[in-house]
């Protein structure tokens, strides 16, 4: 199983991330991964993601701004 996330504008159309990661082992290693950054990944376009396990859509659209922004 792999792990990997879907980078989108704030419409929901998706977008080339400014940092391209692999696929990930686990859930846990996709959701460090989008701790770590968000921030780059935001100022480089993308508004939201979405996770997924293969093709199954597992939570999503979340935004990547910050709480009050």
């Amino acid at each position: 199983m792999a792990w990997t996330w879907r980078f989108e504008k704030s419409d929901g159309t998706e977008t080339e991330p400014a940092l391209q990661p692999e696929e990930f082992p686990t859930q846990g290693d996709a959701e460090s991964w989008i701790g770590e950054y968000w921030k780059e990944l935001l100022e480089g376009g993308a508004a939201q993601v979405t996770l997924f396990e293969d093709s199954t859509k597992i939570y999503g659209p979340m935004s990547l701004q910050a709480d009050g922004a």
